[in-house]
């Protein structure tokens, strides 16, 4: 027990410590102010999440069965949240002390928001004015008695409540909702460098909203809602199944409150009398001193904009050398093997090999997964324009990407309304491949050319995250591809492949065998090797295995930006294992495998993390390189990232991260994949 706590971490204990390398970058000086500004807001906009899905399917296992333990670390839920709570807190405590701090760095910049306490009599008279003419015509007050119940509170609304006291000294609740779309959150006052958020204005005027009352005590609070839904679980055969995701839409909104913010403190009576309404535990009542939403951070970049000093140096993603726009993409591709590499690529051959199949004569059918997509999309509009020309188009559209649900209900009506055969993913499974097939028959010859990323097929996130996109003309990858899709739109998975992996059924058991491999070169006293770059390495079979490679003497690598369940560096079980994690400008998302030393490596990009969801539990799919060019500027690319000692951080045997300290030259893998494809671009322009 005691050896495998050394070597297991818990999945949430690890979620938090990500977060909180990405709240480093928010007291990282060296990053441009405004920068900070975004990764405390991404800070809070993960922890929103964290609560809502990992906390809230917690808290519904407590109540399924309270013994149940996780299988690496053996914790409870309840020890697993008591363990998260005060992590939490000691993390945003340290958030409240970067946003002071922030917030002091922008006055030189002549941006401050107001405190009520310091300001002039002018402000005031202009502030009083402005609340009377502009928000308070807008907000509904309500108080809580007999005959108003307690109201519903939307997740993540931000809501003014008071303590109100009547003439004959009965105290009753107010409670005011701070958001409304009609008057702006941040209030610039009267054309001057002063600002003051929408919600702290409501909350000063509270005693104009609640007249005849004498406010004892006033608060605002925001709620977290559980998210948790089991889809499948609750899937009723008898409704369309676009209908029945709208409903689930619906129902995860009224969840219950997994979380409650307060900006000040209150009397724990009122407290109390909250968590009651709500039923919610007094443990999920946490204080913050910096504002309940950090959104607004992106309205005072928008006004300091042009402080370019403050920003990171604008990047565009650059044209890729692999290709002749110039020249149709699709016959390019037929000659040889292209891969592109997103944000530091432009993903415009992609989109243009996509418009190409949707005019080529040509081609018969075009076939696609769509797990997230842009809310103006070219990809969509190829796939349209391909329908409305007579293609046979099948796309099968995730109804249950989460948080992502509406936007993809609303192109698959879309693109049923435009002929397209509309897939909506399979009972149990997820569809997360990243996976494109385009057929062309000509002159009675069939050709194919087969698309597999990491991910994006969205224009926006293309140039956030770090990608990787792979096409191919490769006949045995498309007959394997077309198997896929054959067997999704039966409502069935992959048994078995010859060169894809494809989860559910032919990846973690095909990764285990690759790492079997490894471990008897290296128990033949042979050079053995294994490069993993991934989001998250949860799912425990493979862990273990990782760690009797790891005892047979298989040298392994890890690029794990978040989630890492196993720990590096424990004497005499994961000695020859290193992990890292790159947290910087852009989202590290693409994955890349690599098994076996040079001159026999096999190296694959996938959809897939190494989480027991994504092996087990979706439809994923992995593509092996054959192109020796492509393995080569993969495995340099992964060589690269391990080299990083400015972004990346170490995972020692404590399950501690820290930044490499070397006497290397500093070097950004992000900022280095960049300037090379600017110089790529460069070369191909001269």
């Amino acid at each position: 027990m005691k050896t495998q706590q050394k070597i297991f971490m818990n999945r949430e204990l690890s979620w938090l410590k990500f977060n909180e390398r990405v709240l480093e970058e928010a007291e990282n000086r060296e990053v441009p102010l405004c920068e900070r500004l975004t990764f405390a807001s991404i800070y809070q906009s993960n922890l929103d999440e964290f609560f809502m899905v990992r906390v809230g399917s917690l808290i519904d296992q407590m109540l399924l069965d309270k013994n149940m333990k996780e299988n690496k670390t053996k914790m409870t839920p309840q020890e697993q949240i008591d363990a998260i709570i005060p992590q939490v807190q000691k993390l945003n405590r340290r958030k409240d002390s970067v946003y002071e701090e922030m917030m002091d760095s922008l006055k030189e910049h002549n941006i401050h928001l107001v405190n009520f306490q310091k300001i002039s009599k002018k402000e005031s008279e202009y502030l009083r004015a402005y609340f009377q003419a502009e928000i308070a015509p807008l907000i509904s007050p309500t108080i809580i008695g007999k005959r108003q119940p307690f109201p519903f509170l939307k997740n993540k609304e931000i809501y003014a409540v008071a303590v109100l006291e009547t003439k004959n000294g009965k105290e009753k609740l107010g409670i005011i909702p701070c958001g409304n779309e009609t008057f702006d959150r941040l209030i610039n006052i009267s054309g001057k460098d002063a600002y003051m958020l929408s919600e702290e204005m409501i909350l000063h005027y509270v005693p104009r909203i609640f007249k005849g009352y004498h406010v004892k005590a006033k608060t605002l609070i925001r709620i977290t809602r559980n998210a948790d839904i089991d889809a499948d679980s609750m899937y009723d055969e008898d409704l369309d199944y676009r209908d029945f995701m709208v409903e689930l839409i619906k129902k995860r909104k009224k969840l219950a409150p997994v979380r409650m913010e307060l900006s000040r403190e209150m009397d724990g009576e009122i407290i109390d009398l909250l968590c009651e309404y709500l039923e919610l535990e007094r443990k999920y009542v946490f204080y913050t001193q910096t504002p309940l939403d950090l959104s607004f951070v992106f309205k005072i970049q928008d006004i300091l904009r042009k402080e370019t000093e403050l920003f990171f140096e604008k990047r565009v993603p650059q044209r890729s050398p692999q290709f002749n726009e110039e020249m149709p993409i699709m016959d390019q591709i037929e000659k040889e093997d292209k891969l592109l590499s997103y944000p530091y690529e432009s993903m415009r051959p992609f989109l243009k090999m996509l418009q190409e199949a949707a005019e080529d004569k040509d081609v018969v059918s075009i076939k696609m997964t769509l797990y997230r997509v842009a809310k103006q999309s070219k990809i969509i509009a190829s796939l349209i324009e391909a329908a409305e020309n007579g293609k046979d188009v099948t796309i099968l559209v995730e109804l249950k990407a989460r948080f992502d649900e509406e936007n993809n209900i609303e192109w698959s009506r879309q693109l049923e309304d435009a002929g397209c055969r509309v897939i909506y993913g399979l009972d149990g499974y997820k569809v997360h491949s990243k996976l494109c097939l385009v057929t062309r028959k000509k002159k009675g010859k069939v050709s194919y050319i087969t698309q597999i990323g990491t991910g994006n097929y969205n224009e926006k996130t293309s140039r956030l995250y770090t990608d990787l996109s792979l096409m191919t003309a490769n006949v045995d990858i498309a007959l394997e591809a077309a198997e896929v899709f054959q067997a999704l739109s039966m409502g069935e998975t992959v048994e078995e492949t010859d060169h894809l992996l494809v989860a559910p059924h032919c990846l973690q058991n095909k990764v285990i065998h690759m790492i079997d491999r490894e471990i008897e070169h290296a128990k033949a006293g042979e050079p053995a090797y294994i490069g993993l770059k991934m989001n998250s390495l949860t799912d425990k079979k493979i862990m273990e295995k990782l760690i009797k490679a790891s005892k047979a003497g298989v040298k392994i690598d890890m690029v794990i930006r978040g989630i890492c369940c196993l720990i590096p560096g424990v004497k005499g079980e994961t000695d020859n294992i290193q992990v890292r994690s790159i947290v910087g400008r852009y989202l590290e998302h693409s994955r890349i495998y690599i098994f076996g030393t040079k001159g026999r490596e096999k190296v694959y990009i996938a959809s897939a993390d190494f989480m027991t969801r994504n092996t087990l539990r979706r439809v994923e799919v992995a593509v092996p390189i054959y192109n020796t060019d492509i393995k080569m500027q993969l495995i340099e690319m992964f060589i690269t990232m391990l080299s990083d000692n400015v972004k990346a951080r170490e995972e020692d045997h404590n399950g501690n991260y820290k930044i490499p300290k070397n006497q290397d030259t500093p070097l950004n893998s992000q900022e280095f994949f960049y300037k090379q494809a600017y110089l790529n671009a460069e070369n191909v322009n001269s």
